[in-house]
């Protein structure tokens, strides 16, 4: 039966209609449909609530004994004492006009009188109909839906520093210049569009294409690794920076497994991607890439590769694992040197579970509640030389070249403590978010012994204010502030190391450093926001912090302070 025809015979379900100014989105299709299936009577007899004193009795039965018009409610009742509208009358009008043999002055009387209402209700039943038929024809997928976030950074950093150039090697790039440089002003992007399918509602699978050009500017590390942005993505693949290539940025699916199970599996999955909970709501896309590892950095590499995970939650808790291979796409030997034989060109070695696999193993246990949150987390990282500390400061990629150069493979264990609260209402009181890491690393060199043994331990904090509705509703107001990953104890017999680290060896490092930034959010519209901000990194050299020009030795600063004013779209 068509649509139209349905509102016809179920006058009941046309209540829904306002006498004046109803619309055709305020239909109940359900209720018409189900009143459109049941029977017509053919006797007054089948009303439990029709009875011979009613008024209309008669009236009724001459209805359904000679048009056959009329139909109930499921229970066998007629529910006669309903007001009724003008609609409703039009309808059940019509309804008894398609059994009705001839037409007589009575009937055309009526027909005219409800004229006008009748029309009405064909419109906007016409009109309903075109529009359904429209998104049928134009759906994207039945399955998929296509989310989007586009993020254009203008913006730079400027360093100062009492070195002219000295002899540290770290500094190299600067030349000669002197203690007040910076890097020139720059405009990037960074763009997301996350395909996200489900076959059965319960169900998640993820395909992310992301592009972005933040490969030579200095808010994607390029001068100092600290100044990279959250949002500075720029592809792993193409071997030229700041190509604008698109490339698969995450593939995997996701399933729950009985009562409270959830299991994860893909080519391109990040290690958060199969947690059952977040410990921080400081928000990702705010500004430095450090205040997004719910402070330890170790513990939450983010390491992205292929990957399986299983996780469990119920009533708030959850215990999440899961591994990471970062170079689980290769298949070939699993060595972390020699050539391709095919190409010639260098390998770094792959596969899943071997010494060259540089995958990430991580057990998390965490508890999620109302507007609290904490999570005590363990990351066992195979081969930190192919899977690099995030942002840290140039200490550990020093000990990780050092010893990359001796052909080095090794481990890590690390341990990560975070949490956030966060207010029942917006106000003048922040959510607090804060985390703490400590990391041991031991590495190995090819010629093994004593004096090609290194190892070191490494910490880590933050700490994220966000005022939600800060100054206007929908705007937000964000400061963060800590220590990036920094070398607490290094033990190193790498040949040459003690030299370029200006002695710190055996024992305690010269590695502490801050890390600050400020931003407000303008929310413009729902789907655009505007963010200035500034950040500043005390130390972001660490350990190879040059000493001072003129003595040669201490006294030695390096700093860094960036402007940045970001652009996000999303839809």
């Amino acid at each position: 039966m068509k649509l139209f025809q349905q509102l016809l015979v179920a006058p009941a379900a046309l209540g829904l209609l306002a006498p004046v100014a109803a619309s055709a989105a305020e239909l109940n299709l359900d209720g018409v449909n189900k009143y459109a299936t049941e029977e017509q009577v053919t006797s007054i007899s089948q009303f439990s609530d029709v009875k011979p004193t009613d008024w209309a009795y008669q009236a009724l039965s001459n209805l359904i004994e000679r048009y056959g018009c009329v139909a109930g409610y499921p229970g066998g009742t007629f529910k006669g004492g309903r007001a009724m509208t003008r609609f409703e009358a039009a309808a059940l009008l019509n309804a008894c006009l398609d059994r009705v043999s001839e037409v007589t002055d009575e009937l055309k009387k009526l027909m005219a009188e409800f004229e006008k209402e009748l029309a009405v209700l064909k419109g906007r039943v016409d009109g309903l109909e075109a529009k359904v038929g429209v998104l049928e024809a134009q759906q994207f997928s039945t399955t998929t839906k296509l989310k989007g976030i586009a993020t254009m950074v203008l913006g730079g950093a400027t360093y100062s520093s009492n070195n002219y150039g000295g002899a540290a090697a770290n500094l190299a790039l600067f030349g000669a210049a002197p203690n007040g440089f910076s890097n020139g002003l720059s405009f990037n992007y960074d763009v997301r569009l996350n395909l996200d399918t489900s076959f059965t509602g319960k169900d998640l699978l993820r395909t992310t294409l992301r592009a972005g050009n933040f490969g030579n500017s200095a808010l994607g590390g390029a001068t100092v690794g600290l100044t990279t942005l959250e949002t500075a993505f720029q592809e792993q693949n193409s071997g030229v920076a700041g190509s604008n290539l698109v490339e698969i940025n995450r593939l995997f699916y996701q399933f729950p497994i009985g009562s409270g199970f959830t299991a994860t599996f893909g080519g391109r999955v990040r290690q958060d991607d199969m947690l059952a909970m977040w410990p921080s709501v400081y928000p990702a896309d705010s500004l430095l890439d450090f205040f997004t590892y719910a402070g330890a950095p170790g513990a939450y590499p983010l390491t992205l590769g292929s990957g399986a995970g299983l996780w469990w939650q119920q009533n708030g808790f959850s215990i999440s694992t899961n591994y990471v291979s970062q170079n689980g796409g290769s298949g070939f030997p699993a060595t972390t040197g020699g050539v391709n034989p095919v190409t010639g060109a260098a390998l770094a070695g792959g596969g899943i579970g071997t010494r060259a696999s540089s995958s990430t193993t991580t057990v998390q246990v965490g508890y999620a509640g109302q507007n609290w949150g904490a999570a005590a987390t363990y990351a066992f990282l195979q081969n930190p030389l192919g899977n690099n500390f995030p942002s840290t400061t140039s200490t550990i990629n020093g000990i990780i070249a050092a010893a990359a150069g001796a052909g080095a493979t090794g481990s890590t264990n690390s341990f990560g403590l975070s949490g956030y609260w966060q207010p029942s209402t917006s106000g003048w009181i922040p959510s607090i978010s804060a985390g703490w890491g400590v990391s041991t690393s031991q590495i190995l060199t090819a010629t093994g012994g004593g004096a090609g043994n290194l190892g070191f331990t490494t910490a880590s904090w933050s700490v994220g204010l966000q005022w939600k509705d800060a100054f206007a509703k929908g705007n937000a107001l964000g400061f963060a502030f800590g220590q990036p990953t920094m070398v607490t104890k290094l033990n190193t017999g790498l040949s040459g190391f003690a030299t370029a680290t200006t002695g710190q060896n055996n024992g305690a490092a010269n590695d502490g450093n801050w890390a600050w930034e400020w931003w407000y959010k303008f929310q413009v519209t729902d789907n655009i926001s505007v963010t200035p901000g500034l950040f500043y990194l005390s130390r972001p050299m660490g350990m190879f912090t040059p000493a001072n020009a003129a003595s040669g030795t201490g006294n030695g600063f390096f700093s860094s302070f960036g402007y940045v004013l970001k652009t996000t779209f999303k839809f």
